[in-house]
């Protein structure tokens, strides 16, 4: 067996003879024969060819191709580093005669439109949205951020996937212990095979165990940059269009670019709006349920006889009223995002009011309970993050059981309980619940407003009747 073909069964071996890898003896210079070695499904076998078409032409001249503007490089061959490079996306001319291998950068990697996210809409401001290609995501971030401050570092996750990532930070506005505490945790990231965003997050995360997230999960470029330039670290990969952004705290979730894109009023009002979103969301079931069970003397007169009509025939407890609406509801959101979009929204609408309607008149619900449901699904929506939306619908629960089990009383202890975990959480050892605790007075007021970027000045100046022709005021006598 002579050098080419042993070498050729060795790579075969390396890459367990997969189909789509093409390992094949191609001419050289002279007389010379040389080995060409590539993944069918991550290269373009004309573009190839076209590249050694160029080389074949230029092997007769004295300077050596490799150092002119083909993007190649020319290292000893070891079998390692071969591997490496084609699971890159590279293609390899080996040169058995003289140990050398020629990389050929020439990819073939498949792109996706810079769309807008699907679950970030917004109304004013970029629409585009990051993709599955760091490379890309890097041009839209450093094409908001034209100063060399802004870091980029890389990093390798899982051992055996060998998946690229980066964490960006803008240098002189991060906190060094912030980045120090990011470095450390990827440092410390050993896992064999990565294939979701999920992966990353558990390992980065200071409570893993905690229903609320510690990372922002975004896919707006825009909403990365603002991030940056407020000392944040943004983490992405080569595999998903989600950047991670940390530390957060609990009201960045409830932040969007729309507060900064409309006027200054309106910008505050709906944060306002969505913050109070969260109160609805979490505790109406529960104080409905605490009403019906313990607490009727708080209704009005005409209230409480109206809503004594309409549960006197509900044949069990408000809890279990509310658990069967909850889960219907539950249901149908699944539904509706698990199945195609066209048909997802006609689930959504005619599986709400069908089952709505139904469901009340079989005497199971009362028609204040849809409403109480209603208007908790529709403000736990409101929240532009979706992981802070599942945890807000999660909640929700424990409160209506404590509601069933003591009334007032229960939501109260509940109340307490989510307090002290929110202000013993930390995003990157940072408190998750600033600035309420520790509590920063210059800094509560942006949680509910939306303050101007530049503040308007006002000049105040004496009004001065017309001369005439003389220099006199015309009202002067």
């Amino acid at each position: 067996m002579d050098k080419v073909e042993y070498m050729i069964k060795s790579l075969q071996k390396a890459f367990y003879h997969s189909s789509d890898l093409t390992v094949r003896q191609i001419d050289w210079h002279e007389g010379d024969t040389a080995i060409l070695c590539f993944y069918a499904s991550l290269v373009d076998a004309k573009e190839v060819q076209k590249i050694l078409d160029t080389i074949y032409a230029r092997l007769d001249t004295e300077k050596p191709f490799w150092s002119e503007t083909l993007l190649t490089t020319l290292d000893n061959f070891a079998l390692p580093q071969a591997i490496e490079r084609v699971c890159q996306g590279e293609t390899l001319v080996i040169l058995p005669d003289t140990g050398k291998m020629l990389t050929l950068a020439i990819t073939n990697e498949v792109r996706r439109n810079l769309e807008e996210p699907n679950n970030e809409h917004i109304l004013r401001g970029s629409h585009e949205g990051l993709v599955e290609r760091a490379d890309t995501n890097l041009t839209l971030i450093r094409k908001r951020v034209n100063n060399p401050a802004l870091v980029v570092k890389s990093f390798t996750i899982g051992q055996q996937t060998n998946t690229k990532a980066y964490y960006l930070y803008m240098d002189g506005v991060i906190q060094p212990e912030t980045l120090q505490e990011m470095e450390k945790r990827i440092a410390d990231i050993k896992i064999d095979y990565f294939y979701s965003i999920g992966q990353l997050s558990d390992a980065l995360e200071d409570s893993v165990l905690s229903p609320f997230p510690q990372l922002l999960n975004t896919e707006h470029p825009d909403r990365v940059v603002a991030h940056l330039v407020e000392g944040k670290v943004v983490v992405m990969t080569n595999i998903s269009p989600s950047a991670l952004i940390g530390p957060v705290t609990f009201f960045s979730f409830y932040q969007t670019p729309d507060d900064y894109n409309s006027r200054v009023v309106v910008g505050s009002f709906y944060k306002i709006v969505r913050l109070l979103s969260f109160v609805t969301a979490v505790f109406l079931p529960a104080f409905y349920i605490a009403v019906i069970s313990f607490h009727f003397e708080v209704l009005p007169l005409e209230l409480s006889n109206q809503v004594k009509n309409d549960v006197n025939d509900i044949p069990y407890r408000p809890l279990i009223e509310a658990l069967i609406l909850e889960i219907i509801m539950e249901l149908i959101r699944e539904s509706s995002i698990r199945l195609p979009q066209s048909v997802g929204q006609t689930i959504g609408i005619v599986g709400g009011l069908v089952i709505g309607d139904a469901i009340v008149s079989a005497g199971l619900v009362s028609n204040l309970m849809v409403i109480v449901v209603a208007l908790t699904a529709i403000s736990s929506y409101v929240v532009p993050s979706v992981e802070l939306n599942s945890t807000i619908r999660m909640i929700r629960f424990p409160f209506m059981l404590l509601a069933s089990l003591f009334g007032f009383l229960g939501i109260v202890v509940g109340v307490v309980i989510l307090l002290i975990h929110l202000i013993s959480l930390t995003s990157l050892k940072q408190p998750y619940f600033s600035p309420i605790v520790p509590f920063q007075p210059k800094a509560v007021y942006k949680i509910f407003l939306r303050w101007p970027f530049i503040r308007p000045t006002v000049q105040v100046t004496s009004f001065q009747p017309p001369k005439d022709e003389k220099g006199k005021n015309e009202d002067t006598p």
